[in-house]
């Protein structure tokens, strides 16, 4: 007996069929849309660039060094385009230097962009991989990528970019390795409910050997009957080795892992702790707030507090977050005042610059020689990069009650920048 599908199912399908396609046409019309407007984009940014290097010495004053006007020049225009969008300023910068590179060194791949055949994705992977090829190498490696990145995911094109740009290299591996190492760092990156994530960039045998413990005592926990998961005792591992000494020989002795609240018993920090009034007596479990992350809980905050060495403790009004006490133990004068500022500021007042107000410079908003008072109406923090920049010829600084500050840009726009609010 032969089954037939029936008349509706056959018109159902099609229906569907024909609407799919429908939102496939459009999904991929509005990818090509995009990639021609990031071209633009592109374009836009290597324009600008040319542009502050071209009038560096006209815009940045003479008692800078012309390389030092040149870069300065640049860092203005960044800050404007920034400032414009909302962006954090060294998001446009890397855009900017991504757009010189994809623009000046690439422009088969970009007018490959600006046709839709690839998305900004792929004009990223293979600009991120051609920023280290000397230019020797550059046509051979473009050649031989595009056509990959035309036909291939970004995810698929950074495998195979990586293998061609190995392969065509016209330096050793060796030469490059040396050079490459020079950028290792550590980073640190917030995240949330009081947890952070900390990056490092090293050799790749370094971070293989840092692993290969980590997963030694991690399992070596394991056996002994520990029951956090892998991925706990792995992360308790390295807070261990980073923090107490901890190695895998060690555990071979005594087998379980130390838990997180032993391990950070062992920092020793001069921290910067805000603390609501009623959490401290001890009536209440709002957040204290430790500077440069965020809020934690007051138990950690307290539990940290007792090993710091010198620490400043913060208290507030809880109702309306009112500074209550700044303490008086720090060396410089007046030392009670700095804290105000830096707490009242928390980073760099600059439109969408997010350097911790500890490491930024305290700005007479008004130069002192010009009349402008020492008193928190006229103190805002400024990381160096920005107290700079406020001198150069178009911007201008203007403090308003509140530690409000208006900036006005060399391109004539306004933007604001206000204290944020106590954060409970």
């Amino acid at each position: 007996m032969t089954e037939t599908t029936p008349a509706a199912a056959i018109r159902a399908g099609d229906e569907y069929a024909a609407q799919l396609a429908e939102f496939s046409d459009a999904w991929a019309e509005l990818h090509r849309q995009q990639a021609a407007l990031d071209a633009r984009k592109a374009r836009l940014l290597a324009r600008s660039a040319a542009y502050a290097d071209a009038f560096a010495d006209a815009t940045v004053p003479a008692i800078f060094p012309p390389a030092e006007r040149q870069a300065l020049s640049r860092r203005s225009t960044c800050a404007a385009l920034a400032m414009a969008t909302r962006m954090p300023e060294r998001t446009v910068q890397l855009a900017t230097n991504d757009a010189e590179r994809l623009v000046n060194d690439a422009p088969a791949v970009l007018a490959s962009l600006e046709a839709g055949r690839i998305s900004a994705r792929h004009a990223q992977v293979i600009t991120d991989q051609l920023c280290d090829v000397p230019t020797a190498g550059r046509a051979a490696f473009l050649d031989q990528v595009l056509p990959e990145a035309e036909r291939m995911t970004a995810a698929g094109l950074k495998n195979r970019a990586r293998v061609l740009r190995e392969r065509l290299h016209p330096e050793s591996i060796t030469t490059r390795a040396v050079r490459s190492e020079a950028d290792r760092r550590v980073e640190f990156e917030p995240a949330a409910d009081g947890m952070a994530w900390v990056h490092l960039f090293t050799t790749a045998p370094i971070a293989q050997g840092i692993i290969e413990r980590v997963e030694a005592a991690a399992a070596e926990s394991r056996n002994a009957g520990d029951t956090r998961t892998c991925a706990q005792l792995q992360a308790d591992a390295l807070a261990a080795l980073a923090l107490t000494g901890v190695t895998p020989e060690d555990v071979m002795t005594s087998p379980v892992l130390p838990h997180p609240i032993e391990v950070q018993e062992h920092i020793k920090p001069t921290v910067q702790i805000t603390v609501p009034a009623l959490s401290m007596a001890g009536v209440s479990d709002a957040p204290a707030t430790l500077d440069g992350y965020g809020p934690i809980d007051p138990e950690t905050a307290a539990r940290i507090a007792v090993n710091a060495p010198s620490f400043t403790r913060i208290l507030v009004q809880p109702e309306t977050g009112a500074v209550l006490s700044v303490g008086r133990n720090q060396y410089r004068v007046p030392a009670d005042l700095q804290r105000a500022v830096r707490l009242r500021d928390g980073t760099c007042r600059a439109p969408g610059c997010g350097r911790r107000a500890r490491a930024c410079d305290l700005d007479h908003s008004v130069a002192w020689e010009d009349g402008g008072t020492t008193d928190v109406g006229n103190l805002a923090c400024l990381c160096r990069h920005h107290h700079r920049m406020k001198h150069l010829p178009g911007w201008n600084l203007d403090h308003g009650p509140g530690g409000v500050l208006d900036w006005t840009t060399p391109d004539g726009k306004h933007h604001r920048t206000e204290p944020d609010p106590a954060p409970f």
